[in-house]
């Protein structure tokens, strides 16, 4: 099987050369015009509740 691929490659060097650059094209587009919002987020993520509940001690709250 892979003999094959080969060989039709060999073949068709341009064909597989066109190939190439078109995916090498498609990458540097993609590369430039990718928004900067799709990096992730590495940050520290701090969320805060405000929950009513008499008498107990911050500590016994967050625990819960």
């Amino acid at each position: 099987m892979i003999s094959r691929w080969i060989d039709w490659c060999a073949q068709n060097r341009f064909l597989v050369f066109m190939g190439t650059v078109l995916l090498v094209l498609t990458g540097i587009w993609a590369l430039r015009h990718i928004p900067l919002d799709a990096l992730p987020d590495i940050s520290d993520v701090e969320v805060i509740i405000h929950t009513p509940w008499a008498g107990q001690p911050p500590s016994l709250i967050e625990d819960q």
